[in-house]
């Protein structure tokens, strides 16, 4: 009978039915995984990616084609994670943007479309290599637009673009020799084939009358239906090994030059108004001085930034001028092989030998998987508000600054996931907030390193403990010498009262700037300045010798100047150093020692 054409109901059935091929083979995908580095979840993260495609998709459904490769093109940008999951997310960004108008299409225009997705996929990598999911989706679409040239079903059509993919997909290995090495496939192109596969299924199904339909009409929430039967398609040059070893494990943690693996958005709508203008050759220019894996996704305000890197916190500093950073994950790979390594150390001799050899390595070389590596001997994680602030965090040796504070708590989870990210014997978190403390305590119960939670409750706090930590020191000395720094802090910060109240016969407007010491609201009063005087002079009662100044995002120069005059007259010994914080909603935050 053949299908000529698909409309956006076909597409949507076609996608779904790609994302259980891939959910259903996402560990095996994960086994394959070599390049460009071994962190071992090119099968996850295009899992992820697919399942948050799909779900916009299934928000969105229409028969329109083109809204339909929209919501799903939207859904895998916003959720992509990892190289392969937002070289994924473009090639379905380029296919969804040829077809925008388009309420059905044929053979040769899918075709077209499938080209234009090679085109911004290679686009958006700053150094293609071949022997990759690039090659296997730009071999299949070269393919299909020869094809349609000369016939029109679309399941024919299907059908060639499949096994098109799945041959380029076996030449990986004379492409790339690291996958010879180990003697398996390109893992995302193996991803991408099985995608290919269920969208050539559910072009089958829905011939014969039966297809995955139906069960897009499921809730979002839903998940997609167990009881659809998905075949898992073997690989014809699978490893004799890899039924018992991951490829990675044939790799040394030693070859992993650019250990962290980063990933964020960065939202240009929230730029400053100072901000430059994002020139996207330059950006990518810089990134590679000390990174690869590059990847930089422009889309409308926001840039999708993914990069493997030795020096997260220079990532970081070069984007901050563009916009507000968003969805901030930073993954130590060095760390995930060793633990990978470790889960296979037992291993029979006989296949620790042949790994070797597959290495270039004599056996006796492979004696255990902790020799080959040395962790730092402290990791300090560290909560903050405002860029400045968190950039005073970095400048003291603090590895990673979670963004957070009163008003946005980061997760246990979140700090879990930053634990695991960290290659040290002993992690340090300071929760900086009150509201915070249980969660990082929570997260060390979790976590099987070994956490210690200092229990900072104000970023000055935090600050003064950062300044008391020494790299040469025991763990026990530490944490009692921050522990007493931290005390040694009076903190105060200034914000804006939400309702009117009266607290300890303090009469308090919605609007007013209110004073708060450690927990106690002291001052309120409609002018900012007053505000600050009162809270300050509260603050000196017992005196001070320096009086630390963060500057919010919405203090006033001129006010800033009138409080230090200020301070300067009534306080003359009083040492004052003023920095920039950026925190939002609090104008302003002081630390007396």
């Amino acid at each position: 009978m053949g299908k000529r054409s698909i409309n956006g109901m076909d597409f949507a059935a076609m996608a779904l039915s790609g994302a259980q091929y891939l959910k259903r083979n996402a560990e095996y995908v994960n086994k394959l995984n070599v390049f460009p580095v071994p962190d071992g979840d090119t099968g996850t993260n295009m899992n992820l990616t697919m399942d948050s495609g799909v779900r916009e998709l299934r928000e969105k459904l229409t028969s329109h084609l083109g809204k339909s490769a929209e919501a799903l093109s939207k859904g895998l940008l916003m959720g992509a994670r990892g190289n392969s999951g937002v070289i994924l997310s473009q090639l379905f960004r380029g296919f969804s943007r040829s077809i925008a108008a388009h309420e059905q299409i044929d053979a040769t225009v899918f075709a077209l479309a499938l080209q234009h997705g090679v085109d911004m996929a290679y686009k958006a990598v700053v150094k293609p290599v071949e022997g990759t999911i690039l090659t296997v989706a730009k071999e299949a679409a070269r393919h299909a637009a020869q094809y349609a040239r000369r016939h029109t079903d679309m399941i024919d059509m299907m059908r060639e673009v499949h096994q098109r993919a799945n041959e380029a997909l076996q030449r990986t290995p004379d492409q790339l020799p690291v996958l010879k090495q180990v003697g398996v496939v390109d893992s995302g192109g193996q991803g991408l084939v099985f995608i290919y596969e269920g969208f050539l299924q559910s072009l089958l199904d829905s011939e014969m009358g039966s297809n995955y339909s139906d069960s897009l009409f499921a809730t979002s929430e839903a998940a997609p239906p167990e009881e659809v039967a998905v075949p898992t398609t073997p690989v014809s040059n699978k490893s004799p090994l890899m039924d018992n070893l991951a490829a990675q494990a044939k790799l040394s943690t030693a070859d992993i030059v650019f250990p962290y693996d980063m990933e964020f958005f960065i939202n240009r709508k929230y730029a400053e108004k100072t901000a430059p203008i994002f020139n996207e050759v330059a950006y990518k220019r810089e990134l590679g001085k000390d990174g690869d894996s590059i990847l930089v996704i422009v889309d409308h305000d926001i840039i999708k930034v993914h990069v493997h890197t030795r020096k997260p916190g220079n990532v970081l500093n070069l984007s901050l001028p563009y916009g507000e950073l968003d969805d901030i994950q930073i993954l130590n790979m060095r760390e995930q092989h060793r633990d990978l390594v470790q889960e296979d150390v037992s291993y029979e001799p006989a296949d620790l030998a042949a790994v070797a050899l597959l290495a270039g390595q004599a056996p006796e070389d492979i004696s255990s998987p902790s020799q080959v590596y040395e962790q730092a001997a402290y990791g300090i994680i560290a909560v903050a508000m405002g860029e400045g602030t968190a950039e005073l965090f970095r400048s003291s040796d603090v590895d990673i600054v979670l963004s957070g504070g009163q008003t946005m708590n980061p997760s246990t989870e979140d700090f879990v996931k930053a634990i695991d990210s960290l290659s040290a014997e002993h992690i340090i978190l300071l929760p900086n907030n009150s509201n915070i403390i249980l969660a990082a305590e929570q997260a060390a119960s979790l976590s099987e390193r070994n956490v210690t939670v200092i229990p900072t409750r104000t970023v000055m706090q935090g600050l003064a403990a950062v300044l008391a930590f020494k790299e040469e020191e025991l763990i026990e000395s530490n944490q009692q010498w921050m522990i007493s720094a931290a005390a040694h802090i009076k903190s105060g910060q200034v914000t804006t009262a939400i309702r009117d109240t009266i607290i300890d016969e303090l009469t308090i407007k919605s609007g007013d700037y209110i004073g708060i010491s450690e927990k106690d609201i002291v001052a309120a009063d409609a002018n900012l300045l007053v505000a600050c005087q009162q809270l300050l002079a509260i603050l000196m009662e017992d005196d001070g010798d320096l009086l630390t100044i963060l500057i919010g995002k919405d203090a006033d120069s001129q006010i800033t100047a009138q409080l230090v005059d200020w301070l300067s007259e009534q306080y003359e010994e009083l040492e004052i150093d003023v920095q920039q914080g950026g925190q939002p909603l609090y104008p302003y935050l002081f630390g007396l020692e």
